[in-house]
């Protein structure tokens, strides 16, 4: 296992990390339990091959992937173990929320401190309105004082452009926890800035999701080799990032932690003039589509709350790069899943997204073009 240095912590951590989100799960009695048959020797088989950096959170399976990543980590040398997870903001009502909640994850993951804990889905939105006016930067530096964790963090779920803003009233925060990979760059500026920061960056969703794990042509596309399969391509790319500090992926069963065991090994994932070619190439890709939306959302907001970048991203994946089952189910959840808006029937053709679209697409009519090419 390859290691990095941990931004300014004093830490190295192993290229690869272990998202604790999919541990394989049962239902049995109306509820869902792990499987801490398999999941407990997958934990243990990452921490023998080198990885050490184990990320949870409070709701990650049905609420027991803590439980079970902290009996995983009594068979481990605590030291040797960096243990993250999350404080989820939506059970924070008043501000002694924060250690109640915090002494509570202790409890189940039954360690006497944590490494790096970080504030859950935060934005500059959530900064504003929750962090800053309940001081929960001040909660969580005590919590540093009374040596209950180690390090102040958080995952970002908001736009790049926000971070220096956080990251300046935070003054603290060690690591960040954010979304890169192959289909989606637009954190790229957001991680170099980290980086000259002395930031550490952890990257979830390195492999889209699972989106990159379906066959596609992504490798001869870009390389020109075809025996490179895509999840090993797409580690690789994150990897190749200099400011990334570790990729982190939720790993389901003992074949993908051994394929990507085998990319966290490489000395040199990706070397830097590859990895600039391969940047440059997936926005070139993308050009080539019939069409091509950079996702600027300067069409929004839509008076129907019809989120059209989105639902051009999932015609990217279909078009573009194969990923038909993937944009099915993107297309799926629009109408169904408040976050994903409202379906295109809903929309009035008002025609004021067109007006202000840089690539002067005609919105309302391509919107019905690609959910009818999707929907067949």
């Amino acid at each position: 296992m390859q290691y990095r240095q941990f931004g300014n912590t004093g830490k190295t951590i192993s290229a690869l990390g272990f998202g604790c989100m999919r541990l394989p799960e049962y239902e049995e009695g109306g509820g869902w339990r792990i499987d801490e048959e398999k999941a407990i020797p997958m934990l243990l088989r990452a921490y023998e091959a080198g990885v050490n950096y184990f990320d949870t959170a409070f709701g990650y399976c049905h609420e027991n992937s803590q439980y079970t990543l902290g009996r995983a980590v009594k068979k481990m040398s605590r030291h040797k173990v960096l243990v993250a997870t999350k404080n989820p903001l939506y059970l924070v009502k008043e501000t002694k929320d924060f250690r109640k909640v915090l002494e509570e994850q202790l409890r189940r993951l039954d360690v006497d401190y944590i490494d790096y804990y970080h504030f859950h889905g935060l934005n500059k939105d959530a900064y504003d309105n929750h962090v800053a006016p309940m001081k929960l930067m001040y909660e969580a530096y005590k919590a540093i004082d009374e040596g209950l964790i180690r390090h102040i963090c958080f995952s970002f779920h908001g736009n790049p452009a926000d971070m220096p803003y956080i990251i300046e009233r935070g003054e603290l925060f060690s690591s960040v926890l954010l979304q890169y990979n192959l289909l989606d760059q637009s954190h790229g500026e957001a991680i170099k800035y980290l980086g000259e920061k002395g930031i550490g960056v952890v990257v979830m969703g390195p492999i889209a999701g699972g989106r990159l794990a379906a066959p596609s042509h992504l490798s001869e596309k870009l390389l020109g080799e075809k025996s490179v399969a895509t999840p090993e391509l797409a580690l690789r790319f994150v990897l190749g990032n200099k400011n990334v500090s570790c990729a982190l992926s939720g790993m389901e069963n003992v074949d993908m932690l051994d394929q990507n065991l085998k990319v966290g090994d490489l000395d040199d994932p990706m070397n830097e003039e590859t990895f600039e070619k391969v940047k440059v190439m997936m926005e070139e890709i993308k050009k080539f589509s019939e069409l091509y939306c950079t996702g600027c959302n300067y069409c929004m907001p839509c008076p129907q709350d019809i989120k059209i970048s989105y639902i051009f991203g999932a015609y990217t994946y279909y078009n573009v790069y194969g990923l038909v089952d993937q944009a099915k189910n993107m297309l799926a959840g629009v109408g169904n899943n408040e976050h994903l808006g409202k379906p295109i029937t809903e929309c009035l053709e008002c025609g004021e997204c067109a007006k202000k679209c840089p690539q002067k697409i005609d919105i309302p009519a391509k919107l019905k073009e690609v959910v009818a090419k999707m929907s067949q």
